[in-house]
This record gives C-alpha cells, structure tokens and sequence, in this order.
C-alpha cells in the first residue's frame, strides 16, 4: 500500500524553507497523532533558516508553536486526551535521565529533542508527538488560538524570572508578539509597564496589551539609575547587542534585567562590571518553558487579554511562501499558518 503523502513547510538548507512532500507520519508506542489546526512563525523558525540554531536538524519540517486535533492514539498509551480533543503542543522533549530532568530543570536538559527544531514539526497537516508533549485545551479558547500556548509558555517563565512586585516599573524593549505577552503579563502582576519599540504599529498594539506608556527608541531617556532613574524589572525582547546592552542601561539600582529575545551564537555584549558591581544589578537570562504548558493554557482560558488579537494574519499551508513574507517584512504580528484549512 502506498503511504499517504502531505505537504510540509522543510528546512532544506541554509536560508531556504522550502515545501516539500512527506509521509503522514504513523504513530508508535506513546504516541498521539495531531491534526495541525494552527501552526505560528516564530523568530526561531528565522535562526533555523539561517543556520543560527545549532541544535536544529537540517531537513527538519519546521513549526513548534502549534495546537490540533488529537487524531489517533497508539493502543495502550497511557494519556488523559481523547480522539477529537483540542490540544496544544509542548515542542520540548527531555530525557528524564539527566541531573537537570532530575532536579526540575528538564529545559536545561542537554539531549532534549525539540519537536520542529530536530524532529519534525507542526508546518504539516499531521504531527506524531509524544502523549507526554500533548495538554488538552478548553473548547473557549478553540483550536487557532491554541497555538499561542507555547510562546506564552515561555513569557510564563520570562516573567517569573523577573520576579515583578505590585507597584514596580517594568521596561519592556521590544513589542513582537513575545514582547507584547511580556507586556500583557507583567500588567497582570501588577507591573506599570513601558514599551520601547520602533514599529508604530506595534506601539500602538502595545497600549492595548497593557503598557502605560510606549516611545519610539529615539524618544526614550533615562536618567541617573544611582539616583533612583530607570526600571525595576527591564525585559529585553530583541536579541540584538544594542537592546540588551540599552536594557542594563536602563535598570534602577538594585533592578532586574532578563534577557528574553534570542540572540545569534556568536553575538557578544559589552558589560561594565564596575556598572553592575554599583547597581547591584541581577542579570538573568531565560530558556524555553519550563512547567509554563499547563499555565498558558489556564492564562488563555481567562481571556483577560484579548489573546487572539496576536494572530494578525493566518495562511493556508500551500501559501507559506506568502505567509514567510509577511514575517520577514515585520507588517504583522503572530503569524498563523493553518495547514488544513482549503
């Protein structure tokens, strides 16, 4: 018998995605087939493409941000999902043998397979995940919406790690759709939020997540952080050399910073330690979602953010192409292909 074939969304080579065709993958021991309802472009999809993400299989069908419909389930797979099931998708699998998978820190885990970075991935109408990977969502928040679990799961743990108190002021450079959760997050925890972003749009996109007040790079000043100037909590949300060394120069004394957005390998950042020393600054830096699933899911079901409203534009899978070039041009938000859709 023939296998069935489907189209996915591959990393073929350096800075090229290309469609290519595939076998709808068969699912084996403690496996759940999805079907893909929603898979979103992420930057990392970006340094895969370029060949800025080491870990990452060439040939691999791209999309780690991504929600379905449980499919089939391998006979005696032990999960609490059913056939017909809304879910979502952790794309992180560890090995649960290491020091780190034993003392709660599975992220960190260093032979952690990451589904659409080395195995393949969710740019597909059909997936074969783990039944460990796979957390069952509320028909309320549906199955397009879904797919922003992931990323938010991963905001989860970036605002964790900032450790925000009620009342402190919180910087937010960068206002993608990472950065605008980190926004809608940290207003929740009782943060006064502001935005650095050059893109108007997206200053704008950023009030309406929760920052009190936005400016465009060339507006925003700080004064002495000795002197009590700057921010509490500062979240850099680029990856870029200047906007993580402007998020050390805007930090208060006695301040937070967390790194979030994701660097290339080989990016190196100028740092006074004198500077640090005299602000007795706390510099963090934040990797994927650990134990972050289950609370996304629970934070998208709550709607007190309007979630949805990330998803600016949604594509068909034969459409890629078209969707890469909205991505790559910065005119949208998340951007949403839907591989079963048509």
């Amino acid at each position: 018998m023939t296998p069935a074939l489907m189209k996915v969304a591959s990393w073929e080579r350096k800075g090229a995605i290309e469609m290519i065709e595939r076998e709808v993958p068969t699912i084996g021991p403690g496996q759940i087939l999805v079907r893909v309802t929603a898979s979103g472009i992420c930057g990392t999809d970006l340094h895969i493409c370029k060949g800025e993400t080491p870990h990452a299989s060439p040939k691999v069908t791209i999309g780690h941000e991504f929600a379905g419909i449980v499919e089939s389930i391998h006979p005696g797979t032990s999960t609490a999902v059913s056939v017909g099931d809304i879910v979502a998708v952790d794309p992180n699998v560890p090995c649960h043998a290491c020091t780190f998978c034993r003392n709660k820190k599975y992220h960190l885990c260093p032979y952690l397979k990451c589904i659409g970075v080395s195995v393949n991935g969710g740019m597909a109408k059909y997936v074969a995940v783990p039944a460990t990977a796979v957390f069952s969502v509320p028909a309320s928040v549906g199955p397009v919406t879904a797919c922003l679990a992931e990323p938010l799961s991963c905001v989860v743990h970036a605002v964790d790690m900032g450790s925000i108190k009620t009342g402190d002021s919180v910087l937010v450079i960068g206002a993608g759709p990472i950065g605008l959760m980190v926004v809608a997050l940290s207003m929740l925890s009782g943060g006064r939020v502001t935005v650095v972003e050059p893109n108007a749009m997206r200053r704008t996109k950023a009030t309406s997540f929760g920052a009190a007040q936005v400016f465009a790079p060339e507006e925003f000043t700080v004064g002495d952080p000795c002197m009590g100037y700057g921010f509490d909590v500062v979240f850099e949300c680029v990856g870029l050399p200047e906007t993580m060394s402007k998020a050390l120069n805007s930090a208060k004394a006695g301040a937070t910073v967390v790194w979030v957005g994701v660097a290339k390998p080989d990016t190196e950042v100028a740092v006074s330690p004198f500077n640090i020393y005299r602000r007795e600054l706390t510099l963090k830096s934040t990797y994927t979602n650990p134990f972050g699933m289950e609370r996304a899911i629970k934070i998208l079901e709550e709607n007190k953010v309007d979630w949805a409203n990330l998803i600016s534009h949604s594509y068909a899978l034969n459409d890629f192409h078209k969707a890469w070039d909205v991505f790559l041009s910065g005119a949208g938000l998340k951007i949403c292909i839907r591989p079963n859709l048509g």
